[in-house]
This record gives C-alpha cells, structure tokens and sequence, in this order.
C-alpha cells in the first residue's frame, strides 16, 4: 500500500509540474509512514517539506498543490494537509479488500520479497565447541541464527547456515586430557583432577565408553597417543550429540565446517604468509603479531605465540578469508556477547584482505535468565552445572522454546519462565499464536461440513465489498503489512519484529472474533469472512515458519 500512495503522489506532483504550479519536475526521495493516531489517517507523506528547497515554495504551498492534483478513486476517502505540510490519507475500505486476493493466491510466498537480490549470504551460528553438550545460551543463539536464515531468504538472498566446529587447538586438548584422567581413575589410580579440566559428568561417561571399547589395558598405553585418542573419540561423540540436540530443536545446517580442516589444507599457514608479505604481520619477542591496530583495534593482536603455537585468531583469519573466496559477498556471525571485544579483530584482517567492513557483520547474543513460575531458576542437570538445550526442549517443547528465544531482540537479557511456556492459555505466546491457526482450521472443517464451501482452500475471496466492520478492516490492514515487516527483519536482522508482529495480529483475530460470528446466516457475508480468516491463517502460517515454529491443525 506504500507503494501505492508513493505512486499517488508522484503522479500528482507530475501532473502539477505540468499545469506550472511547480516549478521543478525533479522530486525527492518521501517517507510514507503509518501515523501514530487514527485521526491523522492511514499514511501521511513528507514530500512537501522535502520538496520545498527544490520548489523554492513554502511546504504548505506544496501540499496544496499535491493534493488539488491527486485523482480521486475508489482507494482515498480523502485526503488533508496537517502541521507545517504533512499530507495525510484516509483510505476508504474497499483499498484493503484486495490484501486478501494477494494472500490467497501467493499463499505461501506471501511477504515474500526480492530485496536480497540473491545476494549469496552466509550465516554462521551456534559453533559451540565440541567440549560439552548444548546448554541453554546456544538455544538463544540457535533460534536466532535459524530465524535470520530463514527471513534472508524469503526476502530473497541466497543463504547459507554454516556450523564452525572448534576442533583443534587447546580445548580438545583439554577435553581428551580431562577423559584420559576420569579413565585412569576408573582403573583405580589416584589422581588429583586439574580444575583447568571439564568436570561435567559427561566425561564420565564418556570415559566409560572408552574403558568398554578398548579394555583396562588401554591405559598402559602411550600417554600421549592414549590423550589424543580420547579427544577424537569424546570430540566426535559430543559433536554427534550437538547435531542430535540441534535436529530435535528444528535447526538445520548447510554445512559443518572443521577448524581442523584448515590446518590440514594448510590455509592457515598460507594466510599468515599473505599477511606477512603485506608488512601486516610481524615478529616482536619470539612471537608473530597482527597490525589490527591499524584498522581501528585496540591494540595488534598474537596470531603465533612464542612457542610457535597458533592461536584462535589465526585460524579465525583463514576460516573468514575462506568464505568469501567461497563467493559469500556477507558474512553473519552469531556470537554470545562475551565475545563483543572479538569483533574488531576478524573485521581488521577482512579489511585487511580488501573486503569491506560492512560485508560482515555480528550479532551479539545476550545472557538468558532462566525462571519457575517467576522466581529465578536452576535446572539440575546429569552434569550438574549447567541448564543444557535439550533439558529445555524435553520439558516446553520445541515450539515454546524457540518462540520464547525470540520473543525479545537478542540485544537485550532474556527472563525465560519454564512454566509460563508449558501454559495451555492465552499468558502462553505461542499457544497464544498456534490457537489461532487451530482455530480457523475448525471453523474451515465446520464450512466445509455445513457445505459453504466446497474446499479448505478456495482460490479467490468471495464478496469481499461485504468486510466492512471496523475489526475486519483492522486485521486487514495488520495483513497487509506482513511483506514490509519482513523487509524491516531482514535490514535489521531482528527475528523479533516477526515475533511482535505474530502477537499483534493474534490479538487482532482474537478481539474480531470474539465480536463477530464467522458462520452467519448470510451465506455471502459468510464466504467473505472465511475468506478473511484463511488469510490470517495463511500469514499465521508463514510467520511461524519463519521463526522455525510450527502451525498446528487442532490443539
């Protein structure tokens, strides 16, 4: 409808250009915005403020001239000039009949958009290390990085998910010496266990596994070979637990990506070597240094310490170097908000390799505070330390938990209560949400019972002049601004623009229909209004798919 009216004015300006009462036929980029209050319209435009240096008029002499040029038709009811020359629409009803025409033929494509240009897109979240189970912040993390996939590409960019896995360096080291320890003392040695090592009782376990697999002679082995068995072994089997985690949390990757892989391919090393020739790594006591300083870090950043060992951001370097070479021209990363000092760096060395800044970006993901019917929380775990995902979803449900991740913007701290997400009731988000899909899929069945209608599906709205009511031109209105709130949370990256417009247009069903009947007595009203709720239904639909939330038939 933006459109629409942007095109309005734009023709009225044209056509006032033309009978000389503007002196310019040059026109400037307008806002049209939705106004605050009912009483200022549907959409007002600041065309006339923006136009007055071009016209060398005064704004309200602008306006005038707009709206005398405007042709009236069966969209505006009317048009006024406010303030110092906003110029305000009145639409009349019949200009959001159509909004369910759009719905019911696009069906599932409706909001789609192609502002994305297929702009091939890679977004990287979760990569927890392969140390320890999922725990409840990369649930956070996980319905976020889905959600921002999903929304990219139903507005039209080519995306990709990706998984990093850290599966080199000091923590697997730390992994298979703390499973190599629980093993030794399964076999009855006295071992005093580092508080630098995993605790959890996963480890145990996984100590076990191996004691079962390999025999009690395993631990007279070579230490060293023995240690870096156990991190493959516990590595792998941890990772195979994270995918199983992610998979029962809807959450899907294109690819897994081994941090390892990029030792092997030697991409590490050769990333060091182009930095070095480019006098942007250096040697300084015994260690190699990258110039970060000089785009915008704090201070230059180790990539070799002076043990000849590489640190994380060195293989960091290659792994976003690789990206792009792979074609992505944006790179998002989803990282918790302990890692907000990391950002300067990678952008430092994607500068360095002659991208720029604004082809990566990050997305912080803040703390998540467990609650109990309001009061704080902590779920006791096998391991005992920490609240996983999988906890989480076996007590709420997949649905619940990703809706609930991403009721707030993750810039903010998130209060997730347990037993608010298990309520069968309207206090409940998402059964606040998935009712009303349930719903309208009851009063289809009972249509299509009574024979008003032949199938769930009908193609086109019927008697649709006949949505007249104050509550059917207010859902129409929420429907039809579906596609541009899609737009706003892709620009955004904001997953919960989605959310709040999900629970906006929940509430709008709600108050419509517990006012009016649906199935009436007019057979033509009837069809009008089933033809109005299978187009909330529909946008219900592509709303929840968005978020990675399904849309239940019955409740």
């Amino acid at each position: 409808m933006k459109h629409t009216i942007r095109r309005i004015v734009l023709n009225a300006a044209q056509k006032a250009f033309e009978n000389g009462e503007l002196p310019s036929g040059r026109f400037p980029e307008m806002e049209i915005e939705e106004p605050r209050h009912k009483s200022q319209g549907d959409f007002s435009t600041n065309f006339a403020m923006v136009s007055a240096s071009i016209q060398k008029m005064a704004p309200g002499k602008i306006a005038e001239s707009i709206v005398s040029s405007i042709e009236k038709g069966s969209l505006i009811e009317k048009v006024e000039i406010a303030g110092p020359g906003f110029i305000n629409f009145f639409l009349s009803n019949k200009a959001w009949h159509p909004v369910i025409d759009r719905i019911l033929e696009q069906d599932k494509a409706y909001g789609s958009s192609d502002i994305g240009q297929n702009e091939k897109v890679q977004v990287e979240f979760v990569s927890a290390n392969p140390t320890g189970p999922l725990h409840v912040g990369h649930g956070r993390g996980a319905a976020v990085g889905d959600s921002v996939g999903n929304i990219l590409s139903f507005a039209g960019f080519d995306v990709q998910k990706e998984y990093y896995i850290n599966d080199s360096g000091r923590q697997i080291r730390t992994l298979g010496t703390s499973v190599w320890l629980r093993l030794l003392q399964m076999t009855g040695k006295e071992i005093k266990f580092p508080d630098d090592c995993y605790k959890g009782g996963y480890i145990k376990d996984l100590a076990c596994e191996i004691l079962e697999k390999e025999g009690k002679d395993f631990v007279l082995g070579d230490e060293k070979e023995a240690i870096e068995f156990c991190a493959k072994f516990a590595a792998e089997k941890i990772l195979q637990g994270i995918k199983d985690d992610l998979a029962g949390f809807g959450v899907k990757f294109n690819q897994f990506f081994s941090e390892q892989s990029l030792y092997d391919s030697g991409r590490v090393q050769k990333a060091i070597e182009e930095f070095t020739s480019k006098d942007l790594i250096y040697r300084k006591d015994g260690a190699l240094w990258f110039k970060t300083k000089d785009f915008g870090d704090e201070k230059n950043r180790v990539v070799v310490r002076n043990n000849g060992r590489t640190t994380y951001f060195a293989s960091d370097i290659a792994y976003h170097m690789e990206k792009y070479e792979r074609g992505f021209q944006k790179v998002i990363d989803v990282w918790g908000a302990d890692h907000h000092g990391y950002i300067k760096r990678i952008d430092a060395s994607i500068v360095a390799s002659g991208r720029k800044s604004e082809q990566f970006e990050v997305i912080l993901i803040q703390l998540v505070n467990l609650l109990r019917g309001g009061k704080p929380f902590q779920m006791s775990t096998r391991a005992g330390e920490f609240v996983t995902l999988k906890d989480i979803v076996d007590e709420v449900g997949r649905d619940a938990a990703r809706f609930m991740f991403l009721s707030r913007s993750y810039d903010s701290g998130l209060d997730f209560d347990l037993e608010l997400a298990k309520q069968k009731n309207s206090q409940n988000p998402v059964y606040y949400v998935q009712y009303v899909h349930a719903r309208i899929t009851g009063i289809l069945l009972k249509a299509k019972k009574e024979n008003i209608i032949r199938d769930i599906d009908f193609n086109k709205g019927k008697h649709l002049h006949l949505l007249d009511a104050g509550e059917e031109i207010h859902l129409l209105k929420i429907l039809s601004t579906f596609g541009q709130t899609v737009e706003k949370s892709a620009k955004t990256l904001h997953p919960h623009v989605i959310f709040t417009y999900l629970m906006s247009l929940a509430s709008a069903f709600h108050g419509y229909y517990n006012k009016h009947k649906v199935i009436t007595d007019e057979k033509e009203l009837t069809r009008a209004r089933l033809s109005l709720v299978l187009g909330v239904k529909k946008v219900i639909r592509n709303g929840l798919t968005l978020l990675g939330v399904t849309a239940p038939e019955r409740m």
